[in-house]
């Protein structure tokens, strides 16, 4: 195995000789606005959503500068990525009394004009493979599990068809808006549950834009956000309520503000997430549906994994008729991701992150994963004094200054987030080509997993992206299901991996084997039911494409350069040796 060469450790910070005048094409750090106080400073909670008090029908005349606000402009709504190939050719087993006729088109979904439009506005050209099969799935009325990889477009596939199911019994069904200045209780007709405050926030996001014009009120509850702002919203009219399960049990247990019992639809969304946190009490709760008396709730569960608290949970509250869907292998990643692994000493790595972030010809938005809040600070404060417009986020931050955080990442004003694993878990934040994993996850701290969602939030729906990992002497644990994931993608391994390898294995056909099956006795008695969930992985899974077309797809944002990042320049090194001192200075 190569080693890197002897170099002394890294101060915490750069020296004046290595700091660079200029950030280039990375442009200047934004400096913070501090005549904007908190209350002028928009909570995630309370961004604009659609409201109509017409009687007019049950869908909304359009309002122009809502749509921009919601969709952006035309010119700048993106479609699916450029290598949409690599998750279509996606192996997609189904399992069930019932088997889903796929669609292929959102045109021959049966969806209403209105909701229609939703999709197309928002840059939905045609389903990827889990849309293909959830979309009917949900229309159809059945209770579902679907398992699929990071980046596929899950969030979609269960708003668009339960909003358009809803859409013209809204007035039949939900409950009616409260008079002007006065406030009722929140009875939503759907109910989200997800892990975190920024998959929270996010998937409000989206529910905003299909909401757009349903008369269908969307709104989120998370901790740390305001307890008082969000509870007063909710009880102005709520339809569509996202939330994370902290705030949601607060909710339950104020009668006089919240009620399920017109409740239709509950989504569990990153379920193996939430199982893994031991939230599985407060499940028990939330699924026995509170006051809910009429028996007549779907319920879905989405996961990237398939782990046996979720099983447990499926077999416990979902109907015996349910449908299963898995979107390739089990626990796999996106071919169109390339993965550059490189060995890195622990005292270089700054260096080697500075090398990184400055070998890059075009500035791209990037995401440096670390494995200590600790960390995460000092690399922010290493990048700051690189002069990098960078911000960082983890759980010590107080709720406000993670929603600024993901605001300037997410606007192009600090293209570079560092954060610990908060934000792995489902964030979908537009053109991210470059995922950094300064730190390797530990085999104790999710391992692989934790590995496939970090670099899952660049690929995303077809988009190219880059997955750099610094690997040092302490990843040894995590070497050998890296080399296969790697593997089964198609990734070049690098020399020190090698030894990694399975022999007498052709690796262009190399295909992981599930451990997550179904049948593996968790219920204590080893028995198994023969239920036919086969090993899907990608027909073509071929190396992701050079990642010189990353960011191909045309949207500027914030007025930074998010021209197709060179990422795959750094893809042939598989060892870290600092640059001699008189190259360590870049020049844009």
């Amino acid at each position: 195995m190569g080693q890197p060469k002897q170099a002394t450790p890294n101060e915490a910070r750069p020296s004046d000789d290595e700091k660079p005048k200029t950030a280039g094409n990375w442009g200047a750090r934004q400096a913070y606005d501090y005549t904007e106080n908190d209350e002028n400073r928009e909570w995630g909670s309370n961004k604009a959503i659609y409201e109509w008090d017409g009687e007019e029908g049950d869908v909304g005349p359009e309002i122009p500068e809502l749509e921009i606000q919601l969709f952006g402009r035309p010119e700048e709504r993106r479609g699916a990525g450029v290598d949409i190939s690599k998750i279509t050719e996606i192996t997609v087993t189904q399992e069930g009394e019932q088997r889903i006729n796929p669609i292929f088109r959102f045109e021959d979904a049966g969806l209403h004009p209105a909701m229609l439009k939703n999709v197309k506005m928002c840059g939905y050209e045609n389903p990827t493979p889990i849309q293909k099969y959830c979309v009917p799935a949900i229309k159809m009325g059945h209770d579902l599990i679907a398992v699929a990889q990071t980046g596929s477009g899950k969030t979609a596939a269960y708003l668009i068809p339960i909003l358009n199911n809803l859409m013209g019994k809204a007035r039949k069904l939900a409950a009616p808006r409260p008079p002007q200045g006065y406030r009722g209780r929140a009875e939503p007709l759907v109910l989200i549950i997800c892990p975190t405050r920024e998959l929270a926030v996010q998937i409000f996001d989206e529910a905003r834009k299909f909401c757009y014009r349903t008369m269908l009120r969307p709104c989120v509850i998370y901790g740390g956000g305001p307890r008082d702002q969000q509870f007063d919203r909710i009880r102005q009219g709520c339809d569509l309520l996202i939330a994370t399960p902290g705030r949601l049990i607060d909710l339950m247990q104020r009668p006089d503000m919240f009620t399920m019992s017109r409740l239709r639809y509950m989504v569990v969304d990153e379920a193996d997430e939430m199982l893994d946190a031991d939230w599985e009490d407060e499940f028990g709760k939330i699924f026995s549906g509170g006051d809910q008396e009429d028996g007549n709730v779907k319920y879905m569960l989405f996961s990237a994994t398939f782990p046996g608290p979720v099983r447990k949970l499926a077999k416990t509250h979902l109907a015996t008729n349910h449908l299963r869907i898995r979107v390739g292998r089990i626990g796999s990643t996106h071919a169109n991701i390339t993965q550059d692994i490189i060995f890195v000493e622990r005292n270089l790595k700054n260096k080697a992150l500075q090398d990184l972030i400055f070998s890059f010809p075009k500035a791209v938005r990037t995401i440096v994963f670390v494995n200590s809040r600790r960390t995460a600070d000092e690399v922010d404060d290493y990048l700051f004094h690189l002069n990098l417009p960078s911000t960082s986020m983890h759980s010590d931050r107080t709720q406000r200054e993670r929603e600024d955080a993901m605001r300037a990442f997410r606007s192009g004003n600090a293209p570079i987030l560092v954060t610990t694993g908060v934000s792995a878990r489902g964030i979908d934040v537009r053109n991210v080509a470059h995922v950094i994993n300064y730190d390797l996850p530990s085999v104790d701290h999710g391992g692989i997993q934790e590995y496939i969602h970090r670099i899952g939030r660049t690929g995303r729906i077809g988009h190219v992206g880059t997955a750099t990992s610094f690997y040092t002497e302490r990843d040894e644990p995590l070497a050998d299901s890296l080399t296969r994931l790697m593997m089964e993608t198609g990734q070049t391994i690098p020399d020190f991996l090698q030894q990694y390898v399975p022999q007498d294995i052709d690796p262009k056909n190399f295909v992981v084997e599930d451990d997550d099956s179904e049948d593996e006795g968790d219920d204590g008695n080893g028995a198994g039911n023969g239920d036919g969930w086969s090993t899907g992985v990608a027909n073509e899974a071929t190396n992701g494409q050079d990642a010189t077309v990353a960011n191909g797809n045309g949207n500027a944002d914030a007025g930074w350069s998010n021209g197709g990042a060179d990422a795959a320049d750094a893809g042939g090194v598989s060892t870290y040796e600092p640059e001699p001192a008189s190259n360590t200075n870049v020049v844009w």
